[in-house]
């Protein structure tokens, strides 16, 4: 087999214009695709050029998921200080959660500012610096790459809120661990789906192409289940048009679902449960991960097509 050779090209050759060539690019929905799989973010609601004060930020938009405000800021050339301290103004000009900085050259020296920054806020604010490369192969297109050089550290600020919140007790502990392990399987699966932190809350969220639903894992350990399934905050047509395909549903699935539609109330579920949740027994944890990926996998690509 013949194999090429990867080649760097200088990104300027590809994106002239920071703001009219790279930010323009990058706000078309394939790719922030593509960055928001770097970051296990789901970008939507892209906004350019969103005015902070007299300034202006490159992209706005927000996590489809925890609709966290995404504040992204370009610099086709190296880190310098005027835009780390224009990424802080915007931050906080637009109440940001996750600041993301993009730039051809990380230096040292801003490196070290944002995991300092990573270090001493809170996990309620999240700094990431990217480098952006593009390769060719051959006579190939250039195709650009997202290279995470400081992103925050989800376990170490998730230990340091709930330190500062007082003791967690034992269930609380458990589930931490859980979805520290199950994030880990994912990264080593190849990140079959974006990771949500892991945190001590008995759920977790995984996006699937829309905001009006997502995929829902619950750890239910006083009955020694995992609830995994689809969620639907409030918007009971689109549950109503699930229902609708119902068999056509669970024969791409190969399992009968719960159909739920709980009238009265704003939300519906569509779910299985999948039995060996024990805190205390833990030695079939890889396994009854891996049966929640597949099962996760299966259920994005079976239910988004839907959407």
């Amino acid at each position: 087999m013949k194999l090429g050779t990867l080649k760097e090209v200088d990104i300027r050759t590809v994106w002239a214009h920071e703001q009219y060539d790279f930010s323009s690019w990058l706000a078309a929905e394939e790719n922030i695709t593509i960055l928001g799989d770097t970051l296990n973010l789901s970008l939507t609601d892209i906004e350019t050029e969103k005015f902070v004060g007299s300034y202006r930020c490159d992209i706005l938009c927000k996590d489809e998921l925890t609709g966290k405000t995404v504040l992204i800021e370009n610099q086709l050339e190296p880190t310098n200080h005027d835009h780390l301290g224009k990424i802080i103004t915007y931050a906080s000009g637009l109440d940001a959660s996750v600041v993301v900085w993009i730039v051809s050259d990380a230096k040292e020296e801003h490196a070290s500012a944002i995991e300092w920054l990573n270090k001493h806020t809170t996990s309620d604010v999240d700094f990431f610096l990217i480098e952006v490369h593009a390769y060719t192969i051959g006579d190939s297109d250039p195709a650009p790459m997202f290279k995470i050089i400081e992103q925050p550290n989800d376990f170490a600020k998730n230990v340091k809120r709930i330190t500062q919140s007082g003791d967690i007790n034992d269930s609380q502990a458990s589930r931490l661990e859980f979805w520290t392990r199950f994030n880990d399987l994912i990264d080593s699966k190849g990140k079959p789906f974006n990771k949500h932190k892991a945190t001590t809350d008995h759920w977790y969220t995984i996006a699937i192409g829309s905001s009006q639903c997502y995929i829902s894992i619950d750890l239910v350990n006083k009955e020694h289940f995992v609830r995994l399934g689809i969620l639907v905050p409030n918007n009971k047509a689109l549950f109503d048009s699930f229902y609708a395909d119902k068999d056509a549903i669970e024969a791409e699935l190969g399992m009968t679902l719960d159909w739920d539609r709980l009238d009265g109330k704003k939300a519906a579920t569509i779910c299985i449960h999948i039995p060996g949740l024990d805190f205390d027994h833990q030695d079939n944890y890889p396994a009854l991960m891996d049966q929640i990926i597949e099962t996760a996998v299966k259920f994005k690509k079976v239910f988004s097509k839907r959407l």
